[in-house]
């Protein structure tokens, strides 16, 4: 979500230095930003204030002498460090009594910026000017000789083509598609000539191994094989994802994947995949989105009417569509 803001600070500022202060969950990905010059790894867990390492961190910040502080996240805490270092400029918005630690604040315009990815990108503009429009679409780089070594080291082959499922949703079973249609939908897949691969975290491994089990053994699960790096050089390898509302969801849009994004409670109104091979699929039903963790309704009709069928289809059109593009 932040890239296409590092993007706009290139175009405005080619000889920028950008470093990214940020948690280290997703400082793989940073790291495969050309935009990013360095990641600095936060060491507070969210809720954590420890004001006094909070200001030796600051003092370590304050010798890299920057310029400049973006501050994405609206929170008190997150505006203490650029303040405590000293950096001059502190751009960010309105939010939680942050005035004189932020000095140079934006108010958010929920209506002419909807997205989360614009929210950001709006943080490079001055505050009388417009967003351009549009803006660029995230890309991240590939590590070929880390791809092929995991390729070897987890015996894989690239000869087949290859479809991926990323069947978990960090935020509950609400956002997750039912094991039993990821089962069906590889059984269609696999008798079309597909292979089908699952990427997901280690808490995603017992649902890796029912989707396989019930389909019969025809997907190789790699959920916990890897860690962030691999999997995104792995999702590089696909024919086609079909993914979840996740992060890993976003990870395929940045690479360009041809995408099947299923949305059940959650909405593609705000942070939509960014990519034109992205086809977002949702029954749109009138108990949808609840943003619940679970279904408060307990049928989770959302997801589970949204029948393998339908999006088998949808990537077969998707596969002839950006062959043919």
């Amino acid at each position: 979500m932040a890239q296409p803001l590092f993007m706009r600070l290139k175009q405005r500022y080619p000889d920028a230095i950008i470093d990214v202060y940020a948690p280290p969950w997703v400082a793989p990905l940073l790291r495969r930003m050309p935009e990013v010059n360095d990641v600095i790894v936060n060491p507070f867990g969210h809720g954590q204030v420890r004001l006094r390492d909070r200001w030796h961190a600051a003092r370590q910040l304050r010798a890299r002498a920057y310029d400049q502080a973006l501050v994405l996240p609206n929170s008190l805490k997150s505006a203490l460090l650029p303040f405590f270092a000293g950096i001059p400029l502190r751009t960010g918005f309105v939010g939680e009594m942050r005035y004189g630690l932020l000095n140079d604040t934006h108010s958010l315009d929920e209506l002419a910026t909807p997205l989360m990815v614009e929210r950001f990108a709006r943080l490079a503009e001055a505050q009388s000017q417009p967003l351009p429009r549009p803006l660029p679409a995230p890309a991240l780089r590939i590590n070929e000789v880390q791809r092929d070594a995991t390729l070897a080291r987890l015996k894989l082959s690239t000869q087949t083509p290859i479809i991926t499922f990323c069947p978990g949703a960090e935020y509950g079973p609400a956002k997750r598609w039912p094991e039993q249609h990821f089962a069906s939908l590889a059984q269609a897949l696999h008798a079309q000539g597909f292979q089908i691969w699952l990427i997901g975290s280690n808490k995603d491994q017992v649902l890796g191994d029912a989707i396989n089990t019930a389909c019969g053994n025809l997907c190789r699960n790699l959920c916990g094989a890897t860690n962030l790096d691999e999997a995104v050089d792995l999702l590089s390898c696909a024919s086609a994802v079909v993914s979840n509302d996740s992060g890993l969801m976003h990870v395929a849009a940045a690479l360009d994947k041809p995408l099947i994004a299923i949305y059940g409670s959650s909405s593609p109104d705000f942070t939509p995949p960014l990519s034109q091979k992205a086809r977002i699929v949702s029954l749109n039903l009138e108990c949808s989105p609840c943003f619940k963790r679970e279904c408060p309704l307990g049928h989770l009709d959302c997801l589970r009417k949204l029948e393998p069928s339908t999006i088998l289809e949808k990537i077969l059109r998707l596969l002839e569509q950006t062959a043919s593009a």
